[in-house]
């Protein structure tokens, strides 16, 4: 009896063990340190609630403490044309931008950010990677090249003029300083544009100090978004794209430590912020070319403006001839063009 009493006293014991093991699981799987990644964006703050704050807040919570993505805006941690090398050392996890803005070491780096004439609207950015072989072709691109993988592109706003003096024809922006991208400050320049560089924080003071005499990153949404609407008085309604084309990147060795979890939830998170600022910049474009107080509307005559179309596509054979892969993408720019024309509306209007 006393050896019968012994061994249930040490049953009992074992049993709660093992129940206090399987309550006490989930509060040792809660406290493990979360993966924390840091994200620069090429976007100030004001932009940035925008274009990609939504998303990693979606991220943050949906991770239910797995993983945190820290988010930093343009040039707080590093400048933004240093952002690749500093993904590449992992200083930086995550990047969001155009291959353009950040010295991205590969050919297409030309096609990032506004290509002239490339796109008439934000829907082409998507089809064109995702049915005309553009994804694969960046994929292809950034294998080449060590640290980095390349995650998704999508479409933003449409590049227009914003600017002191008013703009209604092309000798109006002859020695216009003007704060572009680097592909599109290189066209705008055959029309007398003075491209100029400086950090995205100091663009309106810029224009406030006569530094500079416009801005040619955005369309009106971000003007108003931004506060360049506040300093400068007109909006050119014509564009010489009609979308921004962006990307997500992140360093390859934490990119290929997350779990598979992890990594199928920030896609989701991605595609999620593409739908928004589809959303938002497509109805923003319009709302405030309509109801927008602060910015005059002016316009250069279609048959001039074609001169500028005529330009791009000599800049689109140019740049076909510094490599294979880069004429691979102006022959797919020049298909889908044909495409959409013979398409016709709401295609294009010609």
């Amino acid at each position: 009896m006393s050896s019968r009493r012994d061994f249930l006293k040490k049953a009992g014991a074992v049993s709660a063990a093992g129940a206090t093991a399987l309550v006490g699981a989930p509060a040792i799987a809660s406290t493990k340190d979360p993966i924390k990644w840091r994200l620069q964006t090429y976007a100030g703050p004001a932009l940035g609630e925008h274009v990609i704050k939504p998303a990693v807040d979606a991220f943050n919570n949906a991770a239910n403490g797995e993983m945190i993505i820290e988010l930093f805006y343009a040039d707080q941690l590093v400048p933004t044309g240093e952002l690749f090398r500093a993904m590449q050392r992992g200083t930086i996890d995550m990047v969001q931008s155009d291959d353009d803005s950040i010295a991205a070491p590969v050919d297409i780096s030309v096609f990032g950010g506004y290509f002239p004439f490339a796109t008439r609207y934000s829907l082409d950015v998507p089809v064109l990677f995702e049915q005309y072989g553009l994804k694969e072709i960046w994929q292809e691109a950034y294998d080449e090249i060590k640290g980095v993988t390349w995650l998704s592109a999508g479409a933003w706003d449409p590049c227009h003029f914003a600017t002191v003096e008013p703009i209604r024809s092309l000798a109006d922006l002859k020695g216009k300083r003007v704060f572009t991208f680097p592909t599109a400050g290189r066209f705008l320049s055959r029309f007398g544009v003075i491209p100029v560089t400086l950090p995205w924080e100091d663009v309106e003071v810029a224009i406030q100090t006569g530094e500079l005499d416009g801005i040619a990153w955005s369309g009106i949404t971000e003007d108003y978004t931004v506060g360049w609407a506040d300093v400068t008085k007109y909006f050119l309604t014509n564009n010489i794209s009609g979308a921004w084309c962006g990307s997500f990147f992140a360093n390859s060795e934490r990119w290929d430590a997350l779990p598979e979890h992890l990594k199928t939830l920030w896609k989701l998170c991605m595609d999620s912020s593409h739908y928004y600022r589809q959303h938002w910049y497509w109805g923003g474009e319009a709302k405030l070319r309509v109801e927008g107080d602060k910015l005059e509307l002016t316009t250069i005559p279609d048959e001039e403006w074609k001169t500028v179309e005529a330009e791009a596509l000599k800049f689109w054979d140019e740049v076909a001839e510094t490599s294979p892969r880069n004429k691979r993408v102006v022959d797919i720019f020049k298909q889908y063009a044909a495409d959409m024309e013979k398409a016709g509306k709401p295609y294009r209007y010609s």
